[in-house]
């Protein structure tokens, strides 16, 4: 109750503010001491808040446990077969990869490359078109802004359907309804049943899709295939998914006859390998974050201190007037506690406030360096600034203590 009073005394306010108001110097350095240690912690969490945000739009494209099997040209003889022979894929590897690892794969899907022109009554433009399984909607976190993605009923009957990028219907259509429209594509007309968005982008957002059945029939009567794609078990931890990848690998390359030594004939891009060097980068780029954040921390709890000692150690004679004509020492330590309070936290929410609006300001500047939106969570730094203000109640308490416990006589005569 006692606190409350003092909380809500309007003489008692009014004496700290005359008070601050007569020692100019010293309540600005206590502030600036203050103010600049939270203004350096939101500044340093925000940029590393940016970097992770960076790499988090880097796999923003594609499922985060994707692996993709491309193929190459072989750089070794292998089992009596020359080098430089050309790795093909077939509807068989896409069956093989469904069949033979089926318990540790998600979604799956081929995909065939082309480049294709599109017409539209008078619109005209040049996109990429990749033909696909059902499964790829998944795989590259397609988004049905209207209609259907491709279906199995698509993949049975050979249709000659597309689902189309945003971009590609503002291209050709501009405002006009796009669903139900019929596309040239190279000669052949393709009926659209769908149009998507993709967060990879603008390139993601001008990309056809069709059935992969259909672009084998029409491009080419035959079964090849350019890539393989898929997403494994979520359920996996990232070091058995590395193993996954590799195990892939591996029986690929014995299918295909490929020396195992031979780098170029196949690969696997494995998202778990890159979720892993990147989890261990970001772990390391926290600890030495949050070094570099307690250690701002530190050096403004000390400044805080020194100046609280100083400003006790100045107001010396002032404290033995107060106790000469009656002031409790309960009441200097709580008038100094609550000076100290009050400047911890007035300049703790402007450094607060400068450093959120500094990381606005800069924001979009930083991006040329691999930093994408830096900004900071409030806890975090409201939680900083509550140890500051710890810290300033705990810097104003020990010198006040020692104040209030001076004899007034020797306290007025202090030089």
């Amino acid at each position: 109750m006692n606190s409350m009073r003092l909380l809500f005394d309007i003489d008692r306010w009014q004496e700290i503010f005359q008070t601050l108001q007569k020692n100019k110097l010293r309540t600005v350095l206590a502030g600036v001491t203050i103010a600049f240690a939270i203004l350096l912690f939101t500044l340093l969490f925000g940029i590393g808040n940016g970097l992770k945000n960076s790499f988090a739009k880097s796999f923003n494209d594609d499922a985060i446990n994707s692996i993709f099997i491309r193929t190459g040209q072989t750089t070794k003889p292998y089992r009596g077969l020359q080098s430089g022979r050309k790795i093909q894929f077939k509807n068989d590897d896409y069956a093989y990869l469904v069949e033979e690892f089926d318990e540790n794969v998600q979604f799956v899907s081929a995909r065939i490359y082309k480049n294709v022109r599109a017409i539209y009554k008078s619109e005209q433009n040049n996109y990429s078109l990749r033909a696909v399984h059902p499964d790829h909607q998944f795989l590259e976190k397609t988004v049905l802004q209207q209609g259907r993605y491709i279906n199995n009923f698509d993949l049975q009957k050979k249709s000659k359907v597309i689902v189309i990028g945003r971009l590609v219907k503002e291209d050709l259509f501009n405002n006009r309804k796009a669903l139900g429209e019929n596309i040239n594509l190279n000669g052949v007309s393709y009926k659209v049943v769908g149009v998507f968005t993709d967060d990879g982008g603008d390139n993601e957002e001008r990309i056809i899709y069709m059935p992969i059945t259909t672009a084998q029939a029409i491009y080419g009567n035959n079964d090849y295939i350019d890539q393989l794609n898929l997403t494994y078990n979520p359920v996996l931890e990232l070091d058995e998914a590395i193993s996954f990848g590799n195990l892939i690998l591996k029986k690929f390359k014995e299918k295909h006859s490929i020396d195992p030594r031979d780098q170029a004939a196949l690969s696997v891009s494995n998202m778990a390998e890159a979720n892993k060097g990147v989890g261990q980068f970001m772990l390391v780029l926290n600890i030495i974050i949050l070094f570099i954040g307690i250690g701002t921390l530190i050096a403004g709890i000390i400044g805080i201190s020194n100046i609280m000692v100083y400003i006790v150690r100045e107001r010396t004679k002032e404290l033995g007037i107060r106790k000469a004509i009656g002031a409790t020492p309960n009441s200097i330590i709580g008038m100094i506690m609550m000076e100290s309070i009050f400047v911890t936290a007035i300049a703790g929410y402007s450094g607060l406030l400068i450093g959120v609006f500094t990381l606005k300001a800069i924001g979009k500047s930083l991006e040329d360096y691999f930093i994408i939106n830096p900004s900071v969570e409030n806890y975090v730094v409201v939680g900083a600034t509550i140890i500051l203000i710890i810290a300033g109640t705990i810097a104003g308490y020990i010198p006040a203590k020692r104040a209030a416990r001076i004899k007034p006589i020797v306290a007025l005569n202090d030089e």
